[in-house]
């Protein structure tokens, strides 16, 4: 399954995630369904900025496989 989101987020807001404070995140897809996969499969996008832009979630029978920047 495919899951479309956006995230606009500051690298202080990231900074839980990043700490492995916070371990999951929970973002509102295009569709309106609330998805939730492990923080740390978005730290290679981080930069100084945050992380900004459209991603593209993909799982199998509810597990997680990817997540992608949308270009």
């Amino acid at each position: 399954m495919k899951y479309f989101f956006s995230i606009n987020m500051t690298a202080a807001e990231f900074y839980p995630y990043y700490e492995g404070k916070a371990q999951q995140m929970v973002v509102t897809t295009t569709q309106g369904v609330r998805v939730q996969f492990p923080a740390m499969h978005m730290r290679k996008y981080l930069l100084s900025t945050g992380i900004k832009g459209g991603f593209c979630l993909e799982t199998k029978n509810n597990k997680f496989l990817s997540v992608t920047k949308m270009a």
